[in-house]
């Protein structure tokens, strides 16, 4: 079947079979997380983004072949709480923001910048610093040579607008003058957007409603 996006905490996972790359999608905990798992083809290697809960439900998803980094997308509790269960069964390295790896009780072995590439196998993610959810939150950019770009935005970006700013308008302002230049201004209409929650969606099904976001202010 096509991949949707659509999972359910309790239900299946999704899997996303791209040229490259494979990337399943899994809901889990009380919070509806998402949780993605990318698999270099070439090479078997894994990379789980956002251990947010049911560490057994994570770890049997990641299977024998175990994983070679684990990146959290920021520093909210609902994000890495299976992550020190991870990192105790897997060895995992742990990668975050340079500036919510405070904010991250295991700690983070590779401080990430804006810029930087993670690489695993063959395939590489390039970071996106995103300043307004939390001030470390980065996103996870795959530019898949063989098709359009994939783009993992933890809660900075989603279906109808960005992340949470909690009423503060310069937090809010950051966050989508952020989202405006690094990911809406450099990536094409098709890129498919994985988010922290709910469902995905793509830069060209969000981008008419910018305006409107930064008319409504939030």
């Amino acid at each position: 079947m096509a991949y949707t996006g659509d999972v359910r905490v309790g239900g299946p996972p999704d899997v996303h079979e791209l040229a490259h790359l494979v990337i399943t999608k899994i809901a889990v905990g009380p919070m509806e997380n998402n949780a993605y798992l990318l698999r270099c083809r070439a090479t078997g290697e894994q990379l789980l983004v956002d251990a947010a809960a049911e560490a057994p439900r994570l770890l049997e998803l990641v299977g024998a072949d175990g994983l070679v980094g684990v990146v959290t997308t920021h520093r909210h509790a609902d994000h890495w709480g299976a992550l020190a269960e991870v990192v105790e069964a897997t060895g995992a390295p742990t990668h975050a923001g340079r500036h919510d790896a405070d904010g991250i009780p295991v700690p983070t072995r590779v401080l990430v910048d804006d810029g930087d590439h993670i690489t695993f196998g063959r395939r590489e993610l390039t970071a996106r610093h995103l300043v307004g959810h939390t001030p470390g939150s980065i996103a996870l950019v795959y530019d898949d040579p063989e098709g359009h770009p994939h783009l993992l935005t933890g809660d900075s970006l989603f279906p109808g607008g960005v992340g949470n700013t909690h009423g503060d308008p310069d937090a809010f302002a950051s966050l989508l003058r952020d989202v405006e230049s690094k990911l809406f201004a450099q990536l094409p209409d098709e890129t498919w957007v994985y988010p922290g929650h709910g469902a995905d969606t793509t830069l060209g099904a969000e981008r008419p409603a910018l305006p409107e976001w930064r008319e409504r202010g939030w």
